[in-house]
Formats: C-alpha cells, structure tokens, sequence
C-alpha cells in the first residue's frame, strides 16, 4: 500500500526552526480601549412611539487609517498577487462601564417569577435548570412550522386551578435574558377587584381600546398616555396582508416579553365536536385526535393561547382542559426578528377534530416599538371584529425589547470570565477540559500548512477517525455510539499503523467480548425491511438491517429505533413523522484512562456518521483513490446508475472530542433516548437483556470519574468551557418532566403534545447576536426566515438564523463597523439535483439569500452607501468542488455516452458535498454538530440533533483585546487553507473589506477553473456559488451557467408542488 502518511496535496513544507508564520503582522495595531465596550452597532433604540420603519444613520462609514499588511508571502501563494490593503478595524467606542444593573430571575412551579438573589448579573440556577423563555416559532398557516404546529390537539393540560397572575411592576430594567424587578403576585380576587365590578357587568367597550389597562413602563421614565394598543378585527394568523392599511409593518429585532394571565366568559365551542363524537364513538375519535376525551362533567371549550408575529407562531400556553375562564399565568421571552403590524394573541380551542379559533386581541407593532409595556385586558373578537361572546376578554402584557438594550449582546459572545454559558438551555455549561477540533476524517501529516498560536505552539490537526478508533480500542467499560448510520464495513484506519484496515464491526465485536459494554442506537429507517427473508435496502441507504443481521448472535447491543410521534398524536402525525424524520445525531462515547487506576468519559460530537463513503482528506480526490482508500468504500448517490469507476463524491465535515465535564451530558443524552426507545421496542429489537440493566449503572463503578473536579483547573491556560445543546423532543428522550411547570423551569417548550428542547436554535441566535467581527459557517444546508421572504411568507421555514445573519451585518453598516459573513454550502443537496425535492430546496435556499442581500442593501442604501459598497461585500457564500488533471497512467473516459457520470467523468470534475454543520464566531467562539440551518434540525419535533458549544477562556476578545489566536482560530486557519489552497496574511482579518474581496476573488478564480472547457489540477476548492448578486442585492442566475454542470438541475431551484415538511 501506498504511504499516504506523506502524502502533500498541497506541497506545503513544514515552517522553517524559528518562523513563526503566519501571525498576524506585528506591525497591526489594535485598539487600546477595552474590547468590551459595547459596540456601536446597538444603537440607542427610540422611543418615539410612532418612529419610521426605515433603518436611520448619521453619515458615511469611516475608519481610521491601519499600518498596511505586508504583501502575501509568495511561498504559499498560487494565485495572481493580492494588492497590499489596508486594514479597516473597526472603530473603538467608549461606553459606561456600568450600565442599569439587572437581576435575575426565577420560575417558580406556578409560573409565576420571584426576584434572583443576584446583583446585576445573570445567575445559573443550580442543575443547570434556568428560567423558562418558552420560544416557538410555528409556522401559522402551514403543517412545516418551526416549533410544532400548534393548531391540532394537545394533551399537555394544567388542571384549573385558583387564578393566580402576575402584575407588572412600576419601573423594570432589563438585562438580556428578563426582567430584573419581576411584577409582584397577585391573587384572581385583587384582579377581580382592581379590573372589573363584575365579569359580567362591565359597561359596552370599543373595539379599538382595552377594557382596562395598567400605566405600562417603557425604557425611560415617562409614563403610558392611556390608550396604549388598538384593537384591529381578526383576519387570521396567516393573514397580516389583509390588515388595516393604518398600522405600519415594522421590524420588531429584539425579544419580547410576554404575559398570559387569564380569559373570561369565553364561548362553548365543543357543541359540534361534543355531537360527532357521539356519532363515531370515542375509539374512531381518538384515532382521529390522538387522544380520548375525559371528561368529568359539562363539556366545554378547551382553550389555549397562541402568539403570532408575522407569519410564525413564537409561543404557545398550555392547554387548560374544559373551561370557559382559564387561568394561565405563564410568562414567555422570546427572541424575534420579524417584520410584522402586530402582535397576534389567538384564543383557540383545541377540540377533538382540530383547534377552532375563538378570537383575538391584536397589540400593533407601532404601539410596541415604542418600548413601554402594554398591559390591560382586552376583548376578544371574532373574524368580523365583533366580540366572540358577550364580555369575552383576554388579560395580558407585552413589551418589546430591541436588541439594542440588550445588554449581554454587545460585548461578545463570550463576555468575560463572568460568562455563564447560553442560557435557557437543558444543559449548563462546563468548566474545564479540552476539546479536539477535527475537519474530515483525516488529515494526512504535513498536508496543511502550520500555523502559530498566541501560546508560542503551532495548531495540531487533528486525525479524527484514528482518534476514535483509539478510544474505541482503549476503553474498558463502555462503547456507546449513535448515529444516523453506523456500517460495520466501514474501515477507521486506512493509511497504515495500528488497526489499518481493521473493520468496525470486527472492533466491537472484539471490544464486547474483552467484556466493554457496546450499544449502538441507530436510525431505523422504516424504508429498510428484512422480515421472513424479503430484504429491502432501504431508500436512504444506511445499511440498519444489514448491521444489526451482522452483530445479532454476538454480545454487542444493537437497537434500531424509529422516528416517533409518540401514541398521543394523530395515526396522520405518527405516519408523517415515522416516514420523513430521522434521528440524527451522531455520537461515540467511550471511557479512558485518567490516571492514578480512574477512568474518564470522553465523547465525539459532530457531522461525522460511522458509515460508508465518509472517509475522506483535504485533498477530496475524485479518481486517485478509488483503487486504494475507497476500493471497497465507493459512494455518490447523485448519479442514477452508478458504477465504481468514478467520480467519487467527496465528503467534508466537522468533528469534535470532548475530553471535558462536558462529555457526562453526551452520556445523559445517550441514555435518555437509549431508555425511551428501548422501553418502546424492547423485547422485539434489544434481545437478551431488558432495558432496565442493558446500559450500565456507571454510579456503581467507582474508578470512573462522574464529577467535574477531574476537569477543574485554574492553572491550565488552555483548558475549554463546553456546552451541550440539542434538538429533540419528549417522544425521543425518556427523563422531560411530566408536569408542565418544571418543564418551564429546566427551559423546555411546549409543543403539540410534547415537550421540546429547541438549544441548538437559542445557541445559534444567542453566538449571532453577540457577534462583533464575522461569522464562518459551514452547513449542508442553509434556509430559514420565511416569514421576511417575498413570497411563500407561510411556509413554515421559521428559523431566525438568516434573518438574524442579516441584521448583524445591517447594524454593523449603521454604526460604521466592519462585518462579514463566510457561508459554504454543498453546490446541491446530495441526490438528483434534477428530482422534485432536490430543486424545491435549492429554490428555497435561493429565497433566503434573496431576503439577507436586500436586508443588506437596503442599510446600504439608507446609509447612503449603496454607490461605495455592495452586499457581497459583506456577506458571500461559497461552495467547494475539485478538479483533476487527466493521469496518463490510468485509462481515462473515451465513452460518448451523454449521462451526468460519463460527463463528469470526461471532465474530471465534480462537487465536494459540504456536510458540515458548524460555525465560527469571531476565532473565539465555535459551535459542531449533527444540525443542518433548516427546519427539521432547529425545530425539535423532526430530526433529533445534537451540537457543541465551545471556546477557551483565555483566548476570547474580551480577555485580550485583541484578535484570539487559540485552538479555534487555528482551527479557521486550517479549513481556509484546506478550501483556498493558500494562506495569506489578509485570512488574520476575516472583517475587513480586503479580506472579504480577497476570497471571493478566489472563489471566481476558482469557479471559472471548474467550469472550463481546458482540464486542469485545481489547488484550491473553494468556489463562488453560482448564483450572481448584483449592487442591489438581486440574486439571478449566472450568465450562461442556468444549471449545474454536467449532471444538470436548475441551481436556482424550481417551485414543485411536493410536501413542504420534506424540503424546508
């Protein structure tokens, strides 16, 4: 076998002794006020009740002048030389370090919030339980929402119980998280006495004012004028174009802060429902609904609560069970970045055959965007703006928060050493520990360039499948993997040493039988069958049956488990989920030695499956390999009929190690879906030993080490704070609480008939937000934000990820800073680009950057800029492909056949499929997993999904006021040489205008080589994507280039009529 350890796709020879290229140029200077003044891309937000809709400014961006970068240095270069620029760093702004202090708070059982003990600073509850924000974002109109769709049934139910609300305090400050100084309680009799004479002996209302309305409290001092919301009739949630020409559609960016207390004399909607279900029974009625009806007395409605912006659902109460005069007193905090002419509250009664709207309060955006704080009770109407029942009302609050006041936002992702992690999440963060960064699945030695770290050492890259092969052959106890696919065939090791060549399945079977307990948790992909000797392979081609055929008489646990919906939800619901979603995550958790005879838990998280056709190296060769690494491991989909002749596809990812506390909750996670699916399928999919005693007790080992104090250490200058979050829901995790009150409190959402965990969206949001230079992102997928497209408005694609991409960089130009954003997506969703579903993504991925140029254009334009910039030259996405030169050693193509593999086999071409699901936020911060940017990763309730949230301490913006140069900058650097072919000084600045303009000169560069009639080697992969954005953010097909080369489809996608739950 050929020694692959040498090989050097790109020639980059080791650093000479003493170099210490490529720092940054030494000459830089950076600013010498503290990184943590708050930047100036959060302006003051007015509080002009009635302000204009449009972005404002105060003149042309203008930088100081910065020492020039050297030239870039010849030895790495393989393009025309770069013209030496100068580096535009953005402008230090001095703040008060000591802005309004806010304090805590805390959900009690209830709902109801008590003040935190804290002074000023948000506090981490214990058990990493934090204040429920009670987040969703459902599409309205549409079954493919992002939190689940809300307008079917829902059995989590609260028991009426005495009302008990909350009342807003006179004067609150806000940090970013809620309210410092929470409303005090108040009892139903003190609202009974201070709102009303009687429920039933109010006088006649106006449908344009409240029925009684606290003074709110906005931001200043002033207080509320009386008449704080207008009251619109109720046109339907998905419906905001048919509003009243009078109320202004406005961009509410920030959260809102919400209070549902209770509704009076609502209406009995359950008559009809009450009249059918007698006629079909209560079995046909619960085959229907998902759920039997039990009722204890008179029948009635069973009302619940959504919130609507625009066109998605952001919250939703809980279901209160037959009762005209529910009591909920919930509290939600809800990021939004919509552009909406109100707020929606929709009283709706979840009946046996769907919810039924019973009215709705509508609270105007202009009325919000204000600031102050609309409380009172409102009457609830019907579509044709009359009451729905006489003396029906609705008592709430609400109060807008721009991001602007935000405090936690403005100083980074990670704000000094007080940073308690993300919060509203499952999981807390953890201190201590390291953390291994991989990019493929193997790195050859001496492929990539070194590159110096502010630690005097240079960044090691890491070989990622060794590594878990090592950890799978040294543990002792445990071998715990899950994952979409797990292939016994697949080889870890392919370039000599230990275990070359060794098989996976042969591993686990020796690692079993030296007495490690090894459980696989599988996708069980409900295409693939083996029953009573017919087989089918299964449309997705993960090779489920075949791997749990081969492990089936030996000792290793083999538990294929299904997408559920879980037997609350309709047989509709159970058949859509089981067939479309997948569980997703891809993890391997191993103990390893700690010393002194203990033992550790360590874990890989990310994009990583253990199945065929990921094995790959930065140079993603398409022909060289086949009869050597890939012999036996061909795979690309994207062709029709494929044989082994190439090109092969190649395949880049993102991976992580977590040697860290952190690990103990990829453990949690395993076993929470481990018991639930076994208890679910036990007998029929785990054999010999029943779900109680297959996992092992690992309290009852005492030489593993299950404490944090292990990892805990002050003095290690490189040590990593990591954080767990997911996307998964009750039905796939056993361990979510069953009442709805402590699911608030350990930051669940509620969610059609279950309970959600949405961490990996609020992890994102929160990084995004808090990012002060760039944004690095690479991701399969890249869609979300319907709710500010065009057209398709309700399509139910309601991320906030591209929205909130697209805001940053607008603040960023009104407060004259610098900003950029890197996004490299795959050239097409893997598959046939031509087939229905595949075009549909491609059409709606081509809407979200539509939506994020022109938000970029437009703050272009309202700065009076849009002559000297353009959006690309602020956000750019890529893609990445390869190219090889004809091997006259090989037998090359002289077929005339006209099919996509003789084409790309004749040009010796083809993309390199981007599975990537991470992000890099200004070198200091970086998230890994297995979640897409689209809806069946962030929503919770389709694919489960599981990421890492990491970054070092000491290498941060705020602890050095200055560019970090610490693993995850390294880390950058490494994926920049691997894509570009080249490393230059300008890649130290990723903000700045030259830079930007630098890498998308070589993705042009790139792209016209691929596309090129002459074949030659390409160095660099990283391509434009192939889509033209011109000045004003209009995103149309290139010139000449309607389709994908070779293997065909329309790169800006095509509107086919399929299901929406399959492609958003």
């Amino acid at each position: 076998m050929d020694n692959y350890g040498n090989y050097s796709p790109y020639g980059y020879p080791a650093p000479p002794p003493g170099a210490h290229y490529p720092n940054p140029d030494p000459n830089h200077q950076h600013p010498t006020a503290p990184y943590l003044a708050p930047s100036a891309s959060f302006p003051s937000h007015p509080l002009d009740p009635t302000p204009s809709p449009q972005f404002n400014h105060s003149g042309p961006l203008q930088y100081p002048p910065q020492s020039a970068y050297p030239p870039p240095s010849p030895y790495y270069s393989h393009y025309p030389p770069h013209p030496s620029p100068t580096y535009q760093h953005p402008n230090p702004t001095h703040y008060d370090p000591n802005p309004n202090p806010s304090a805590s708070f805390h959900q009690s059982s209830s709902g109801r919030y008590e003040p935190g003990t804290g002074s000023g600073r948000y506090e981490q509850p214990d058990q990493s339980y934090l204040p429920s924000r009670s987040d969703s974002f459902s599409s309205v109109a549409s079954s493919g929402s992002f939190y689940p769709q809300i307008d079917g049934l829902s059995n989590l139910h609260i028991s009426p119980e005495p009302p008990v609300t909350s009342s807003p305090s006179q004067h609150q400050r806000y940090d970013s998280f809620g309210s410092s100084h929470p409303p005090p309680v108040a009892t139903s009799a003190s609202y009974h006495h201070q709102r009303y004479d009687s429920f039933g002996s109010y006088s006649p209302y106006s449908a344009n004012t409240p029925i009684h309305a606290q003074s709110p409290t906005p931001f200043s001092s002033s207080q509320h004028r009386g008449s704080g919301a207008a009251i619109v009739p109720y046109t339907g949630a998905a419906s905001n174009s048919k509003l009243k020409p009078s109320l202004k559609v406005l961009l509410l960016h920030g959260s809102l802060e919400i209070f549902i207390r209770f509704a009076r004399n609502l209406p009995n909607k359950d008559m009809f429902s009450k009249t059918i279900g007698d006629l079909l029974g209560p079995r046909m009625t619960s085959s229907i609904s998902g759920k039997v009806q039990k009722v204890s007395g008179p029948m009635t409605s069973d009302p619940y609560v959504t919130i609507s912006v625009s066109y998605a659902v952001v919250a939703r109460t809980y279901v209160i069970d037959n009762n005209e005069n529910p009591v909920w007193d919930q509290h939600f905090y809800v990021p939004v970045a919509h552009e909406s002419a109100d707020v929606l509250f929709t009283i709706k009664d979840n009946d046996v055959f769907g919810a039924q709207v019973i009215g709705t309060v509508s609270i105007p955006a202009e009325t919000l965007y204000s600031g102050e704080k609309i409380d009172g009770t409102y009457p609830v109407l019907e579509s044709n703006g009359k009451p729905c029942n006489h003396n029906a009302v609705l008592s709430l609050s609400v109060q807008y928060i721009p991001v602007s006041r935000l405090s936690a936002y403005h100083h980074g992702v990670t704000a000094g050493p007080d940073f308690r992690g993300v919060p509203n999440t499952y999981f807390s963060l953890r201190k201590g520990g390291r953390v291994t960064l991989y990019q493929d699945a193997h790195v050859h030695e001496n492929s990539l360039p070194d590159f110096w770290l502010d630690n005097g050492m240079t960044y090691k890259h890491g070989q990622c499948w060794r590594d878990i092969f090592e950890a799978i052959n040294n543990a002792s106890r445990l071998i715990y993997i899950a994952g979409w696919s797990v292939f016994h065939t697949v080889a870890l090791v392919r370039d000599g040493g230990n275990g070359n060549m060794v098989m996976l399945g042969d591993l686990l079977k020796k690692k079993s039988q030296e007495g490690a307990r090894v459980c696989l948790l599988i996708w069980d992909d409900p295409t693939s069958r083996s029953i009573l000797g017919y087989r089918t392979n299964g449309i997705m081609g993960t090779n489920d049956e075949e791997t749990r055929r081969f492990f089936k008489h030996s000792s290793v646990n083999v538990l294929l488990c299904p997408r559920s919906a879980g037997k609350k939800h309709s047989i509709v619901k159970q058949q859509e989920t089981g067939t479309i979603f997948t569980h997703h995550q891809k993890t391997v958790i191993v103990d390893a030695d700690a010393g002194n005879y203990r033992r550790k838990i360590i874990a890989f998280v990310g994009g990583l499956d253990l199945c065929g056709g990921r094995y790959d190296t930065p140079s993603h060769d398409l022909f060289r390999t086949l009869k050597t690494v890939h012999k036996d491991d061909y795979h690309n989909p994207n062709f029709g009929e494929v044989d082994a002749s190439g090109p092969r596809e190649p395949w880049h990812d993102l991976h992580s190690k977590l040697d860290c506390a952190a690990a103990f909750d990829v453990l949690r996670n395993f076993e929470e879906r481990w018991m639930k699916a076994s208890k679910r399928h036990g007998i029929k999919k785990v054999g010999r030993r029943s779900s109680d005693d297959t996992l092992l007790n690992l309290r009852s080992i005492p030489e593993i080490c299950l404490d944090d104090s292990l990892y805990v250490s002050d003095a290690d200058p490189e040590s990593w704070h990591v954080q767990i979050f997911r996307s998964i829901d009750s039905n796939s995790v056993k361990g979510f609480p069953k009442n709805p009150g402590e699911a608030s409190r350990r930051n669940l959402v509620c969610g059609k008939n279950v309970l959600i965990d949405m961490s990996i969206h609020t992890a994102y949001i929160n990084a995004i937000r808090a990012a002060q230079h760039f944004i690095y992102i690479e991701n399969q997928y890249f869609l979300g934000s319907s709710f500010n497209w065009d057209s398709n408005k309700d399509i139910g694609a309601n991320n906030l990820i591209p929205i909130e991409i697209a805001l940053k960089i607008a603040n960023k130009i009104k407060a004259n800073e610098r900003f950029a954003a890197y996004i490299v997506l795959p050239m097409w969703p893997e598959g046939n680009p031509t087939g229905a579903p595949t075009q549909r993504i491609l059409y709606w991925q081509k809407k979200t950057m539509q939506m994020m140029y022109e938000t970029i254009y437009r703050a272009l334009k309202e700065a009076g800029l849009e002559d000297q910039y353009e959006p690309q030259d602020y956000l750019n996405f890529f893609c990445l492909g390869n190219r090889e030169s004809l091997d006259p050693s090989v037998s090359n193509s002289n077929s005339t056949a006209n099919n996509p593999q003789e084409n790309a086999k004749r040009k010796r071409r083809f993309m390199i499929y981007v599975h990537s699901k991470g992000m890099i936020v200004d070198d200091e911060y970086v998230v890994i997993g297995s979640a897409n940017i689209n809806q069946r990763s962030l929503e919770g309730t389709r694919d489960t999904e599981i990421a890492m949230g990491a970054y070092q301490p000491l290498y941060t913006w705020a602890h050095k006021a200055s560019p970090p140069h610490g693993q995850i900058y390294g880390y950058r650097m490494s994926l920049w040489a691997e894509h570009i072919g080249i490393t230059e000084d300008l890649y130290n600045y990723p903000e700045s205008l030259e830079c930007v303009q630098r890498v998308r000169s070589l993705g042009d560069l790139n792209w016209k080589q691929f596309v090129a009639d002459d074949i030659t080697e390409m160095r660099g992969h990283l391509l434009k994507y192939p889509l033209n954005v011109d000045r004003k953010g209009k995103v149309t097909h290139l010139p000449g280039c309607k389709t994908f080369p070779d293997i065909g489809g329309d790169i800006g996608g095509s509107f086919f009529a399929i299901q929406e739950n399959l492609t958003i």
